[in-house]
C-alpha cells in the first residue's frame, strides 16, 4: 500500500493520497488550506489517478481545496451531515472571521457530487476498504477512517483532529464538546490495537499503544473506564 502524505496551508494540516500502489487509484483524505498544488505534485510523481476525496470534518483547514481538486479530477467528495454545512460557510464553523489575507483566495461551496457519511459505513474506494466513526467533540460531524491490517502491514487509522501525538483536537470552536472528544476517544479509539498506525489531521505520525502510554487525554478516558483517577492532564489542544 502507498500513503503519500504532505502538511499544507497556514495550519500544516496533513492532506494524505492512499492507494494500493503507484501507478494506481487513490482517495485523497483532507486536502485543506493551499493543498490543490501539493496534491497535483503527489499524484504525477506516483502516477496516481484520484476516485475520491474524503473528509474527516469540515473545518476550512481541511477543506479548503476540495472544489478544486474534484472538479480538476471529476471525482466526489464525502462528509459527514453535521459538518456539511461548513463548506459553504466556513466562518460560522470558526465563530469568527478567518482572515483572507491570511488565508488567500478561497473558493467556498461544495463539489458538484458531494456525498454523506454515516457511522459504521464501510467505503470500498480505488481497491481499499475503509471503515467510518462517527466521533464528535472536535466538531459535531467529526470522522475517522480506519484501514483493516494486513500480512504486510498493520491497520492504519485516520484520526482527523480526534488524536494527535501527545494531545487531542480543541473543542473551544461552534460545535465543539470536551464531554463528547473524550467520549469519542474511549468509544472509537481505545478498542484499537497497540499496532494501529495513528496518521493524525496535524502533526506526527504515532500508534495507539504510544499514545495509550502516554497521551493524557486517552490515558484519562483508560482510566475513568477502569474505575481509576488519572493525572491532571496539561498537553495543549491543536487543530484550527
Amino acid at each position: 500500500m502507498l500513503i503519500a502524505g504532505f502538511p499544507a496551508g497556514a495550519w500544516g494540516t496533513n492532506c494524505y493520497l492512499v492507494a494500493p500502489a503507484a501507478g494506481e487509484e487513490c482517495v485523497i483524505i483532507d486536502p485543506g488550506h493551499q493543498a490543490a498544488q501539493g496534491v497535483e505534485d503527489a499524484l504525477k510523481k506516483h502516477r496516481l489517478k484520484p476516485v475520491a476525496v474524503v473528509l474527516t470534518h469540515g473545518h476550512i483547514d481541511h477543506v479548503a481545496s476540495v472544489v478544486p481538486v474534484c472538479g480538476a479530477h471529476d471525482v466526489p467528495a464525502w462528509i459527514h451531515p453535521s459538518d456539511r454545512y461548513m463548506m459553504s460557510d466556513p466562518e460560522k464553523a470558526l465563530g469568527r472571521s478567518i482572515g483572507m489575507p491570511l488565508m488567500g483566495e478561497l473558493t467556498v461551496g461544495e463539489p458538484d457530487d458531494m456525498r454523506e457519511l454515516t457511522d459504521g459505513a464501510e467505503l470500498k474506494l480505488a481497491g481499499l476498504d475503509f471503515s467510518v466513526a462517527h466521533a464528535p467533540g472536535h466538531t459535531k460531524g467529526s470522522v475517522t477512517f480506519q484501514m483493516p491490517e494486513t500480512a504486510e502491514i498493520p491497520s492504519v487509522f485516520f484520526s482527523g483532529d480526534l488524536l494527535f501525538a501527545g494531545s487531542i483536537g480543541r473543542t473551544d470552536l461552534p460545535g465543539g464538546s470536551h464531554t463528547e472528544i473524550l467520549q469519542s476517544l474511549a468509544r472509537v479509539c481505545l478498542p484499537l490495537d497497540d499496532s494501529t498506525v495513528v496518521l493524525s489531521g496535524h502533526g506526527p505520525q504515532t500508534s495507539i499503544g504510544q499514545e495509550r502510554a502516554t497521551n493524557p487525554y486517552l490515558r484519562q478516558v483508560a482510566a475513568a473506564r477502569q474505575g481509576h483517577r488519572a493525572d491532571p492532564m496539561s498537553a495543549p489542544r491543536r487543530g484550527m
